[in-house]
């Protein structure tokens, strides 16, 4: 939230700028002095700013890319994790809840004897 009105901000700034100095023009000198150019100031400072968004998004899209894999990884990991937990709960709670009744007699207790007749 905080970075979305940062960006507002300094859209609204670099607008500002841009209409204030329209129609200011400056002179640019290429390689040395060989070669000049008059332009309005707005395009050089507009050229700069795109160059500057441009090297860093490439500067930054390597680490992006590796936070998001590192990402995906822990979320796999996570979710595997998850239902082994739940794999391994299954044995426990079937044997917190006693069996249903059937309606049959337990088995009688043995003593070796035979019975008599």
């Amino acid at each position: 939230m905080i970075r979305l009105i940062l960006v507002g901000i300094l859209l609204l700034l670099s607008l500002t700028f841009f209409l204030q100095n329209q129609e200011q023009e400056v002179t640019l000198r290429y390689f040395f002095g060989f070669r000049e150019a008059t332009t309005e100031l707005w395009r050089p400072v507009l050229s700069a700013f795109a160059v500057g968004l441009l090297v860093a998004s490439i500067l930054l899209f390597p680490a992006w890319v590796r936070v998001r894999l590192e990402l995906r990884r822990k979320v796999k990991a996570l979710q595997e994790a998850e239902a082994d937990l739940e794999r391994l709960r299954r044995p426990l709670q079937a044997a917190d809840h006693p069996l249903p009744q059937t309606g049959a007699r337990p088995p009688e207790k043995s003593t070796g004897e035979l019975p008599d007749e």
